[in-house]
């Protein structure tokens, strides 16, 4: 399980350990702040490094080792 602390997510780097849509490289773009600001996050942008395709996902799935590694690699 990757330990992260969803307000230190911004311009991280992850690589899916199975590409997603033909992409293996993300970088998280955006961390989508809660509208009343007592909420805990949950959601973050992540846009793919040659595509710059974004995608809205929930922060806790990064957590997933199965699916996601930290870092590019």
């Amino acid at each position: 399980m990757n330990a992260i602390h969803p307000k230190k997510l911004l311009l991280t780097k992850w690589t899916a350990r199975r590409p997603v849509g033909r992409q293996k490289h993300f970088l998280v773009t955006k961390v989508i702040l809660p509208e009343p600001p007592s909420e805990k996050i949950e959601w973050i942008e992540i846009e793919a490094v040659y595509t710059k395709k974004a995608r809205v996902m929930r922060w806790r799935d990064l957590q997933d080792d199965a699916v996601w590694r930290q870092g590019w690699l």
